[in-house]
């Protein structure tokens, strides 16, 4: 599969199998090597968290450390002392073939490409699980251990979780199942109760910006971006790659002429996100309005504005929700304006005007809010 077809990789960034280094996640890390050290290594391990945070590189971390680790055989004179962490060197074979996606231990299962269109298929799919039975069957006769990453299990479908359910019913000797999630409470309870949760959150400003700089992202927007980002570093990276500094920068100067808008910039932002093949623009723009209203929800809840993703920002929110009333008001908006949205999009409304519309509708709910 050629870069540009694989749903796992976050453009502009090394794929997690490419990661050599996971910032922020020490507690899980060393949960998981508890556990293996301790002998009670679970047959399944669901990986969940926000999307963007290191959880896919996490599980291709634990697969590389199992599947070159020696196994413990029990001889006379003893083995080698437990590891001390999950470090394998990048140029271990297991590693390279990793890295070339060429081990034979290891099933990677995520969205495949329809062989009619020779495009990405919308979910996985149950042949895509039901794959594991030739796989189990043939890395059988390797011996030792053998691993399972699905990145994510939010995209299956419901045939295809209920196939991977009986994987984990009755797991082959020596399997490890890494199921990345982004929305756990969505799968199925039994999937859930099969198997050991590492949860990890986001990352703070300063592993941030080093898992930035590490993907190459420009350090002149890092605190911008880790700010807007909600520690995901994959979506700082999207961010990144659409200019989202610049987009939120607008936003924010759209807003600071409140109680009442410039309705051209108003236009000039909903048309940037309603071009012809601009659906990510429409995305990353219908994002940054979640993100400003979410901002100033909480400067009214808490009575101070965060950080600052932008010179001037601090004092537009402070200046909109002024008080926990407005607060709990901008709250309420961000939700509704967000479902509309995403429905408008679904249902194909004109993108410029839905995006109008929502700018619109923030003026008239946050003008009788704001302080002067």
């Amino acid at each position: 599969m050629s870069e540009d077809l694989e749903p796992d990789r976050v453009d502009g960034a090394p794929h997690p199998r490419e990661t050599a280094v996971l910032r922020g996640h020490a507690a899980a890390e060393a949960a998981f090597l508890d556990a293996f050290t301790a002998g009670r290594l679970h047959h399944g391990w669901l990986i969940t968290g926000p999307r963007g945070v290191g959880k896919a590189t996490l599980a291709w971390r634990i697969a590389r450390f199992l599947l070159a680790t020696p196994e413990d055989d029990g001889g006379l004179f003893g083995g080698p002392p437990p590891p001390a962490s999950l470090e394998v060197a990048p140029d271990h074979p297991v590693a390279r073939r990793l890295a070339a996606l060429s081990e034979p231990r290891l099933k990677l299962i995520r969205r495949s490409v329809d062989d009619k269109t020779g495009r990405l298929r919308s979910v996985i799919g149950v042949d895509d699980v039901r794959a594991l039975k030739d796989f189990f069957h043939l890395s059988a006769a390797d011996g030792g251990r053998r691993v399972v990453i699905v990145d994510p299990m939010d995209e299956m479908n419901p045939n295809a979780a209920n196939a991977l359910l009986k994987e984990l019913e009755e797991p082959p000797k020596g399997a490890t199942l890494l199921l990345v999630a982004h929305q756990p409470w969505r799968l199925l309870p039994t999937i859930r109760s099969r198997c050991r949760e590492l949860r990890l959150g986001p990352l703070d400003t300063a592993e941030m910006a080093g898992a930035l700089s590490a993907a190459g992202a420009d350090g002149a927007d890092a605190a911008a971006l880790a700010e807007l980002a909600g520690g995901s570093v994959g979506e700082a990276i999207r961010l990144a790659n659409l200019d989202g500094v610049a987009a939120y920068r607008a936003l924010v100067a759209l807003f600071d002429g409140m109680p009442r808008i410039d309705r051209p910039k108003a236009l000039a932002l909903a048309d940037a996100g309603a071009q012809r093949g601009a659906e990510a623009r429409f995305d990353l723009i219908a994002t940054l309005i979640e993100t400003f209203l979410a901002r100033a929800a909480r400067t009214g809840s808490l009575g101070a504005p965060p950080p600052e993703a932008v010179p001037g920002e601090a004092a537009v929110l402070a200046r909109l929700a002024p008080d926990p009333r407005a607060g709990r008001v901008l709250a309420e908006l961000q939700q509704t304006l967000g479902a509309r949205m995403r429905g408008g999009k679904a249902v194909n409304l004109d993108p410029a005007a839905l995006l109008l519309d929502t700018l619109v509708k923030i003026e008239e709910t946050a003008a009788p809010l704001s302080a002067r």
